[in-house]
């Protein structure tokens, strides 16, 4: 049976918090806690919980530096300052002509690299688009156009690679030179890696919004869309496209929304 859990026993204390926390019940304790079953999904929650440091996952010796004490007791950030920072969020379409640069990017990738995932599979992927931007925009035409009679905004993209001096910016990335495509095999774990990497952008100074259109690419046609992405497993989707940059204009106040409705059961 294949170990995941590295468990030292002269460490341990047998306070057995590993072994409440384990969902797939892998971990029983008595003078010290094993490892019994082979189902672990290696949450590492047995490794958070842990107060003598006794487990660590096997799979992740080497990256002993992104292992970081905390205080539970201490949030580093408050509810009105996290509120507050959710209320100044607004999708930005004006960017300045400046494009980010890698170490910056690396930057945003954090708040994925943390993102909880679906069954802990971290399987989700992210696209850069920048030199090949153009390239990839008309593979996304030539696949939605068969919806244009549908949606104008289709149109007016393909009129706008036909000559694009019939609009003042690009119907669908509008002012927007870089786009972050995100892929997984499950939808929501996309939406929830990308909706982190935003927030970190816009601590940053950056801005961006999400294309719908973009993504019906993958929705229509997957397996053509894939094409342009060989080193992608082709079992994952396209379930996130965020075009970003720095913004050109810088909004001053809140705009209210629709009353969102709450049922309780």
């Amino acid at each position: 049976m294949e170990r995941k859990l590295r468990i030292n026993p002269e460490l341990c204390t047998s306070c057995k918090q590993c072994m409440q926390v384990c969902i797939r019940d892998n971990i029983i304790v008595d003078d010290f806690a094993v490892e019994v079953g082979s189902n672990c999904f290696e949450c590492g929650h047995c490794m958070a919980v842990c107060k003598s440091n006794a487990i660590t996952l096997k799979s992740f010796e080497g990256h002993e530096d992104r292992i970081e004490e905390y205080d539970f007791r201490e949030i580093p950030v408050s509810y009105d300052d996290l509120l507050q920072f959710l209320k100044q969020r607004r999708s930005v379409r004006w960017f300045k002509n400046k494009k980010i640069d890698k170490p910056t990017f690396d930057k945003l990738f954090e708040g994925a690299y943390y993102s909880p995932s679906a069954q802990n599979a971290q399987d989700v992927e992210f696209v850069v688009l920048d030199e090949k931007l153009d390239e990839f925009m008309q593979l996304v035409y030539d696949i939605i156009k068969v919806e244009e009679n549908q949606f104008f905004r289709i149109r007016e993209f393909g009129d706008y690679l036909r000559d694009d001096s019939t609009k003042k910016f690009h119907p669908l990335l509008w002012g927007g030179k870089q786009l972050i495509l995100t892929f997984s095999a499950d939808k929501t774990s996309a939406v929830i890696a990308n909706t982190r990497m935003e927030l970190l952008a816009y601590s940053l100074g950056l801005g961006g919004f999400y294309s719908l259109f973009i993504l019906k690419a993958d929705e229509i046609d997957h397996e053509r869309l894939m094409n342009f992405f060989s080193g992608i497993d082709k079992n994952k989707h396209m379930y996130s496209a965020f075009v970003i940059g720095y913004p050109k204009v810088r909004f001053r106040r809140t705009v209210p929304h629709r009353q969102i409705k709450i049922n309780y059961f």
